[in-house]
């Protein structure tokens, strides 16, 4: 009996496979749907598999410019990270895949959509979230946290049967014991023997970025412009062709900045992190693009940058956007109201920055402003009487000293000592 069609979240993997096929057995028509965020993939593999399973329709949508402009820029504006050293590649693509999806779903009169994230994960709660903001009345199927689902597939071998006895071909193998996701902006790896947080990465895993080991000898230095906070454009000298090269679009500037920093050794991290759900993670990343734009745009800011404005934007916009962005709730009234004080914090944050990648390092040469520039170097000078006068200071001190020194003599009328 016809259930009604659904929109499928499809990867092409062996879980989405078998759950393409089992929403078929329950009788749903589906739509395989699929993001096209920067990810190497044989886009036209997947439809043909899709399809072959039973799909009624398979649908790709190109989201790449989307991403970058929408999403991925407002994060180097705001200097996100979660846990001071992920910088958010799985969870910066949530809001924009769930877009389109829905804008899918919608289009071929879809009642529900469907995803393969397993119940233990972050990505589960930033699906719904964004879905059931993005279309209210949408329903939504999720078969792993469904009894008659995971009952079922209790492990990988009851998927591997399951796809041989519906004749779907896979390539799911021992040889790479953990799983991962990918987008332009980085890739994640989790699970398997890397579960174990003290198991040290084979060097083969790593997919994207060139270990720092066997990285070029010789430097690549770059220079990045920005304007309003945002990269407007890369340029640098080609090592191996040694041509001049300079992009502009937001799309090629972050094209460039992620393959300079792959063949660099640029970004690599392994970390412990804390889900929202509760539960501790390990997992591995290369976040080439957004190491390199983040650090530059960092260093732009101590030049251009307001310091009462920087210390509000830190304490506030970077931490609050960079936790709600990780727990899914991009499409909500608070990362609204978060968003919306990126812009205001960036007018200021004009100016170029000169870096050199060597051997998995980003460094600073040096930075420049010609229009924002709040650094004077006469009056920073130890050298030079200017800006105010040393005796000046007294007075500053003085003042700053009445609240320290009733704390100490509060302390000393107690008998208290102050120690380190």
């Amino acid at each position: 009996m016809a259930q009604g069609k659904v929109c499928l979240a499809y990867s092409g993997g062996l879980d989405t496979s078998v759950i393409l096929a089992w929403l078929l057995d329950q009788g749903y028509e589906v739509v395989a749907f699929m993001a096209n965020v920067g990810q190497e993939e044989d886009f036209e593999a997947a439809k043909a598999k899709a399809l072959k399973i039973g799909a009624t329709k398979f649908v790709c949508v190109d989201v790449r410019e989307e991403f970058v402009e929408k999403i991925l820029f407002p994060a180097v504006q705001c200097n996100a990270v979660y846990e001071d050293v992920y910088l958010l590649g799985t969870s910066l693509a949530r809001p924009v895949i769930a877009k389109a999806q829905i804008d899918v779903a919608e289009q071929e009169g879809c009642f529900a959509v469907a995803h393969g994230c397993t119940g233990k994960g972050n990505d589960q709660i930033r699906f719904e979230l964004a879905f059931y903001a993005l279309k209210p009345d949408i329903q939504c199927i999720t078969p792993w946290r469904l009894p008659e689902f995971f009952e079922k597939f209790a492990g990988r071998k009851d998927l591997l049967d399951y796809a041989a006895l519906k004749g779907i071909p896979v390539t799911q193998t021992k040889a790479k014991p953990w799983s991962t996701d990918e987008n332009q902006a980085h890739i994640s790896y989790e699970a398997g023997i890397l579960e174990d947080p003290n198991t040290t990465p084979p060097k083969d895993m790593w997919k994207l970025i060139v270990d720092p080991m066997d990285a070029p000898d010789q430097p690549q230095d770059l220079t990045i412009d920005f304007q309003k906070g945002l990269p407007v454009k890369l340029s640098y000298k080609c090592n191996k062709t040694g041509k001049d090269v300079s992009v502009t679009s937001p799309l090629d500037v972050f094209l460039a900045a992620s393959s300079l920093g792959r063949a660099n050794g640029v970004g690599r991290i392994d970390i412990v992190e804390n889900r929202y759900i509760n539960l501790k993670s390990r997992g591995c990343y290369e976040q080439a693009p957004l190491t390199i734009l983040r650090k530059a745009h960092v260093d732009l800011e101590g030049l251009t940058l307001d310091k009462e404005v920087r210390h509000l934007r830190d304490q506030f916009v970077t931490t609050t956007y960079s936790n709600l962005l990780y727990n899914g709730s991009y499409f909500s009234p608070e990362c609204e109201f978060v968003r919306a004080m990126i812009p205001p914090s960036q007018k200021s944050v004009n100016g170029t920055v000169r870096l050199r990648l060597y051997k998995g390092n980003v460094i600073i040469l040096g930075r420049y402003s010609e229009t924002e520039n709040l650094y004077d170097a006469t009056e920073s000078s130890m050298d030079e009487l200017t800006g105010f006068l040393p005796t000046d200071t007294t007075g500053f001190i003085a003042i700053q000293s009445i609240r320290i020194k009733k704390y100490g003599q509060a302390k000393k009328d107690k008998g208290e000592k102050l120690t380190l």
